[in-house]
């Protein structure tokens, strides 16, 4: 310690990186707790009498290199004559320490690459830390997504969002693939991210995909769900009818609007809003019906494709309107995952694209673990799901105590 005030006293010192202050102090740190926990081993203190009686004792020392917050320290750990001793602060073959893999998991899930997290963290810290380790240390994260994935699940959800971010992926060639992502909402309103699933490039997802994506979800203990928000995935709703029978099966109204204006002049927007908005504020499915019949004499002629979009939905469209309009406020679109989706994206675009579909998933997952660690979210989104979810109640009576043996 003298020695680093000294040096200190001299100024002009670095204080971080290789052969810094503080990466002297760490030395020294890591050094003393090795010869306690040498000293606790054999049960004696170095130089004493008792390593003199032929039994276990010192046996000099390894040199390690520990990359560490303030970039690579380089130690002397002891060792015992018959190899019994195990360092507990820097254990054998470890080769970090303190935050490192926190640090690069959360770059990694920010969407920065091997190379520029390597890259970030010789700048930063000095820390020579190569894409091959960093690989590993996400790696890791693997068995994680894969636990997460296959945890049992709550008996009942009054709601689940099905929703897709598309991601490119080279495998030969880049296809534009899409990662469905479901989000529940519990009895007692939390959010509960559910699964992660990649699907197959252009439109490939059909019934048969969705009820193995169902089935799964049953397995894991989802017993039944009052209703699934979605946005027209193709063959969604009969694997619905097949896997939770009772469930309704609601089309994101957010999504058919903003679908509508596709195929229509960016001028005629407002119009086709006032034409679109006594449709899905309707206070019954016939009122809803007289005025999409309004939509097609005003629109039909110039813009058939949008009523045609609106003819094909309606039956997934308007199980929204017999509701509470409190239900209806919540569950009318996908908004609930779209704030999910939107950091995910972000992460996904600063990659551009992925080698494989795991990379893929790995990314999407820890952008997802990312997502607000203090859950300051969750307890406003828990308490505006409260009037809410006493209407699901009352609009579904006895459905949110499910008998687990069904």
């Amino acid at each position: 310690m003298a020695l680093l005030a000294e040096r200190a006293e001299a100024g002009g010192v670095k204080l971080a990186g290789e052969g810094g202050l503080l990466a002297e102090l760490t030395k020294q740190v890591l050094e003393a707790a090795f010869e306690g926990e040498m000293a606790d081993h054999l049960g004696y203190d170095k130089h004493e009498a008792e390593g003199r009686d032929g039994a276990n004792s010192r046996n000099g020392y390894r040199s390690k290199t520990v990359t560490t917050d303030i970039g690579p320290v380089e130690v002397n750990v002891p060792r015992d004559r018959d190899g019994s001793f195990e360092p507990k602060i820097v254990k054998k073959r470890q080769r970090r320490l303190g935050g490192v893999e926190e640090m690069v998991c959360s770059l990694s899930a920010k969407g920065l690459t091997s190379g520029e997290i390597s890259a970030h963290l010789a700048e930063v810290y000095g820390a020579q830390v190569s894409k091959s380790t960093i690989s590993t240390i996400t790696d890791s994260m693997l068995e994680g997504m894969r636990e997460w994935q296959n945890r049992p699940l709550d008996p009942v959800y009054p709601v689940v969002f099905i929703d897709a971010v598309r991601v490119k992926i080279r495998e030969g060639t880049v296809t534009n693939r899409p990662i469905y992502l479901a989000l529940g909402v519990t009895t007692e309103g939390k959010r509960d991210l559910i699964g992660l699933w990649a699907g197959e490039a252009g439109d490939g997802e059909g019934a048969k995909y969705w009820l193995r994506v169902l089935t799964e979800l049953r397995n894991r203990g989802l017993k039944d769900v009052l209703m699934v928000v979605c946005d027209g995935l193709k063959g969604l709703p009969e694997s619905i009818e097949a896997t939770w029978p009772e469930a309704t099966v609601q089309t994101c109204v957010i999504h058919l609007i903003r679908n509508s204006y596709r195929y229509a002049s960016r001028r005629d927007w407002d119009a086709l809003t006032k034409s679109l908005k006594p449709i899905y504020q309707a206070a019954s499915e016939a009122d809803a019906r007289r005025s999409f019949e309004d939509l097609e004499t005003d629109w039909g002629e110039r813009y058939p494709a949008i009523i045609r979009l609106w003819d094909a939905q309606w039956a997934t469209f308007v199980p929204f309107l017999a509701f509470d309009v409190e239900i209806r406020k919540l569950i009318c679109s996908t908004n609930a995952i779209e704030s999910i989706n939107a950091r995910i994206r972000r992460a996904v675009n600063a990659r551009g694209h992925f080698p494989t579909e795991q990379a893929a998933l790995k990314c999407v997952y820890m952008a997802l673990m990312a997502l607000d660690p203090k859950g300051t979210g969750q307890k406003r989104w828990s308490a505006r799901w409260k009037i809410a979810l006493q209407a699901f109640e009352m609009t579904f009576p006895g459905r949110l105590e499910i008998d687990t043996n069904r």
